[in-house]
């Protein structure tokens, strides 16, 4: 099967939190990013479906990073979610 991603990916590590009014606030690190999205591993991510939208905010800069809304695109059970970046504002 090809590859028939749009962007490529650089493996990037940084914490980062997810918001979602069903799971609350939770911390996971990305594992690669791109510029259209970012895997990011915290098995909690695997329960929301594709298509919810989430808010993310890199943790731990030295000022605060801007809060960026995405959507699921794809979910692995017990590792995480892959997210695609939104041109709007923040849910």
């Amino acid at each position: 099967m090809a590859n028939q991603r749009q962007y490529p990916r650089t493996a990037m590590r940084c914490r980062i939190k997810i918001s979602h009014p069903q799971i609350g606030e939770v911390f996971g690190f990305t594992r690669d990013l791109s510029d259209g999205g970012v895997f990011v591993e915290n098995a909690d991510l695997a329960g929301l479906a594709p298509g919810t939208k989430v808010q993310g905010q890199v943790q731990d800069m030295p000022i605060e990073a801007p809060i960026l809304a995405m959507q699921i695109q794809r979910v692995i059970p017990g590792e995480g979610a892959g997210m695609a970046f939104l041109d709007e504002d923040p849910i």
